[in-house]
């Protein structure tokens, strides 16, 4: 599109204090990082080019604006959000006084006002409280924060409330889970609106892994187990991530925790909730699902890797955890390195 028929999308992005400081902030950067590389890219100047972003945190008697203590300013004013016909994107952030302050009528009559004028409506964290109390979310499927999500469906019993993945899409709804989440799905928005290589440059300028895709889990099975397990099989499980591509039978795996086979098998499976066996599959599963998102090698390569033995059992392995073959997963969500392009550094590897 040239720049005489480029019209920037109109964004909001709206708080109650006190915001989370990175839910403002994180959305924010990638949609100013968006609009200076294409300006960049194509020798254009002024702000603006491809998203023209608005802020405004709904203050509170004696509140902090945000969780860090950190002023904001400039803000846009609550009367020119009053003033605007249409816009894109409205993106609701979360943070302490999204949860608390939910229910106050005017939070509620902005947001209510807002949300029919714009052709996407987002919750990043526990923004979704704000639109939920704003009776705006009513038979959707939503996510937030994992600490939160239990919380949601107690006090909003109509949300369909998944508490796994990273963000999820409903029509024109979009929420996202905690934190860095909301700007997985800020890039997932730019790259619907202006194509995956804006949205690449932009992960690459601002250091992220692109992209991990909306049902990406909030936890990895390391942390969920070693959570469950508590402390009696922590340090097991974090060497069954350092040693994945050696076998580790259930005897090996019961000899390192000092317990019998059989006795292993039963206490590994009421501490975790899975068998050994099938506890090992899905950390080999995560694993190789890293190694495809990021290009890293060829299938035999992952194999090898992640300990599968043969293509075939990670190929079984992938259609019963994830209902799609190792290639077809790999081309799906396959990154930078796949396409060519010199990656991001992976903070996950």
């Amino acid at each position: 599109m040239e720049k005489a028929d480029l019209v920037p999308r109109r964004v909001v992005i709206l708080g109650a204090a006190p915001v989370q400081l990175l839910d403002l902030a994180g959305p924010a950067e990638v949609l100013a990082q968006a609009s200076r590389l294409h300006a960049t890219d194509h020798r254009q100047h002024g702000p603006g080019l491809l998203y023209d972003v608005a802020c405004h945190v709904v203050a509170g008697s004696g509140l902090a604006q945000t969780s860090a203590g950190l002023a904001l300013s400039p803000m846009a004013s609550e009367a020119s959000l009053l003033g605007l016909e249409a816009l894109d994107t409205l993106i609701v952030i979360g943070g302490e006084g999204a949860r608390e302050r939910a229910g106050e009528r005017r939070l509620q009559r902005l947001v209510q006002y807002l949300a029919p004028k714009a052709e996407r409506l987002v919750g990043v964290c526990t923004g979704t409280f704000i639109l939920a109390a704003a009776g705006l979310l009513e038979g959707r499927r939503v996510t937030t924060h994992w600490r939160y999500c239990a919380e949601l469906s107690r006090r909003y019993p109509g949300l369909e409330v998944d508490p796994e993945p990273i963000f999820i899409r409903d029509g024109h709804l979009w929420t996202s889970a905690g934190v860095t989440a909301g700007m997985d799905l800020v890039l997932a928005l730019v790259e619907e609106d202006h194509g995956h290589a804006l949205a690449l440059a932009v992960a690459r300028e601002l250091v992220l892994f692109l992209r991990r895709p909306g049902d990406q889990k909030q936890f990895s099975s390391v942390l969920t187990a070693q959570s469950q397990g508590g402390p009696r099989f922590s340090a097991l499980i974090a060497w069954f991530a350092e040693n994945l591509h050696h076998p580790l039978s259930v005897e090996a795996m019961a000899g390192r925790a000092c317990l019998s086979p059989r006795q292993f098998a039963r206490v590994f499976r009421e501490e975790t909730g899975l068998t050994p066996a099938r506890f090992l599959e899905r950390m080999r599963v995560e694993a190789a699902r890293q190694r495809l998102e990021a290009g890293r090698g060829t299938l035999a390569a992952v194999v090898e890797s992640c300990g599968f033995g043969t293509e075939e059992t990670m190929r079984r392995a992938f259609i019963r955890q994830l209902g799609t073959s190792p290639g077809d997963y790999r081309d799906r969500f396959r990154s930078n390195a796949v396409r060519g392009i010199t990656p991001a550094l992976d903070l996950d590897a």
